[in-house]
């Protein structure tokens, strides 16, 4: 399987991320030929709330979206809620949509999409407790397994993984999507 032969996927994250939702879509996208990097605000690696370490490729303040074919964006709460503060995870989150880039998203990840100001008349869903978070955003919400948007693809806890897996290397797949521009 190397439908994704040539492609970068960028994976947008810091500590406190929920292990699964790194490990799981990463294998995905390099089982089928892509490049993942982890991106990051701080440098060295990242860890976990399970424990899960991983060196970080990028900092997210020198990281171009132009330089990747699509992002994902795992979630855990103390993860989203510090990517969301930090100025250039959200420029660089909002340059994917601009350009009409898939972007992968689940659990608490969508946090980040709300400050970006990408998600006015999408559909998404993600861990219930955002449901109001994404809705004032302008996105309307729905209890889902795996949720896909002209190349935004969502979904919401863990048990998710496979159908959420499976639907990131088909977007990353099918690459840009002209309707996707915020």
């Amino acid at each position: 399987m190397a439908e994704l032969n040539g492609k970068k996927v960028a994976f947008l994250l810091t500590d406190g991320f929920e292990d699964s939702e790194l490990t799981g879509p990463w294998e995905a996208v390099t089982d089928a030929g892509a490049e993942a990097l982890l991106v990051s605000p701080g440098d060295g690696t990242v860890t976990g709330k399970n424990g899960h370490e991983q060196r970080v490729d990028t900092a997210v303040a020198t990281a171009d979206a132009e330089d990747f074919d699509a992002l994902v964006l795992p979630g855990g709460v103390v993860n989203a809620d510090h990517l969301r503060m930090d100025q250039s995870a959200v420029a660089f989150a909002k340059a994917f949509f601009s350009a009409g880039k898939p972007v992968s998203v689940i659990c608490h990840g969508a946090w980040i999409l709300t400050e970006a100001d990408v998600l006015r008349d999408r559909t998404i869903t993600s861990y219930p407790s955002l449901r109001t978070d994404l809705r004032n955003a302008g996105a309307t919400w729905v209890d889902r397994e795996v949720v896909v948007d002209d190349g935004l693809v969502s979904s919401r806890t863990p048990d998710d993984l496979p159908a959420f897996n499976a639907k990131t290397v088909e977007e990353i797949g099918e690459g840009v999507h002209a309707g996707q521009h915020a």
